[in-house]
């Protein structure tokens, strides 16, 4: 599981950082990227990625501001590009008005395409648990931005405990069917009446991860919620030190502010995402060390960086 960053930076492009974009790699679990916010020229930043666009099975959108879907109907109408045995059909989670937005663009545009599109819009009545299978369950919830903008929440679920093949062989059990039965949590029994118990060679479950990725927003109890004792804390940091007020004002957070959110959240890690253009490489530096005096594990990504999870 991985977290890859397509564009980090704010509000419009610089010549290091494109608008909002992000990935979470899900193939070794289920074969599946999962794609959150596009902002404009997402598909060119998945030009200089391993990415398959095929594999992009969801697009989780955190609100309608431009840097953060203007990259949709142009992604949408290029991943149509492939051979017609690759097409897959693919899922947009958004607030309301996402679809509105994609099938107007695609509707004047002429776009044609040959998978299908399943929207699922929600407003404020209709957050919390927004998704769910059988590895993965997904909440969102709403932040505090300059207009309706939200959150999200990604649990895996445990993972199931893992065979130990060398105990299982000292024991005297030949490779083969009986190793699968007990890797199925079947109790066996070997030719030498001996009973084998699979719980004793299965470990216990394992947690599985979680991330918070979160849309812009001002400091909220709701970034904390979404948060708690998760494995990586996805944030924004517009602003740096000393900008509270002008951060508040236009519905943005400081680095110092995300770093508190990971603090009292518990997270793991903190990962800082939509930087401002006018900070240059200096500023990133001593962004991070700021925000290291609150939240000591806290990283300032850059774009295209993968991070293993």
């Amino acid at each position: 599981m991985q977290l890859q960053f397509l564009g980090t930076g704010a509000g419009q492009p610089s010549k290091t950082r494109n608008v909002s974009s992000l990935v979470l790699k899900l193939l070794e679990e289920i074969n599946e990227v999962w794609m959150f916010d596009c902002g404009e020229g997402t598909q060119h930043q998945i030009l200089e990625t391993t990415i398959k666009p095929r594999k992009i099975s969801k697009i989780f959108i955190t609100h309608l501001h431009g840097d953060h879907i203007f990259g949709l109907p142009g992604f949408l109408s290029s991943r149509s590009f492939q051979a017609n045995e690759e097409q897959t059909d693919l899922e947009i989670y958004g607030p309301v008005g996402i679809k509105n937005f994609v099938m107007t663009s695609l509707r004047v545009s002429g776009s044609r395409l040959p998978y299908r599109i399943d929207f699922h819009e929600f407003d404020e009545s209709s957050l919390g648990k927004i998704m769910e299978t059988d590895k993965f369950t997904v909440y969102a919830d709403k932040l505090d931005h300059t207009i309706f903008c939200v959150g999200y929440r990604v649990m895996q679920k445990d993972l199931e405990g893992t065979l130990d093949a060398d105990k299982l062989r000292e024991a005297g059990v030949p490779f083969g069917p009986l190793f699968g039965q007990v890797k199925n949590g079947q109790d066996i029994v070997l030719e030498d009446g001996r009973k084998i118990i699979a719980a004793d060679y299965i470990s216990a479950p394992r947690p599985g991860k979680t991330i918070a990725i979160l849309g812009d927003t001002r400091k909220t109890a709701a970034s904390v919620r979404l948060a708690v004792s998760a494995d990586v804390l996805v944030h924004e940091a517009t602003y740096g030190k000393g900008d509270e007020k002008m951060a508040r004002k236009h519905g943005h957070s400081t680095n110092m502010q995300a770093a508190e959110v990971a603090k009292e959240a518990g997270a793991k890690r903190l990962l800082l995402n939509h930087v401002s253009a006018r900070f240059l490489s200096k500023d990133i530096s001593q962004m991070r060390r700021d925000a290291s005096a609150v939240f000591d594990n806290v990283h300032v990504v850059k774009d295209l960086e993968e991070v293993e999870l």
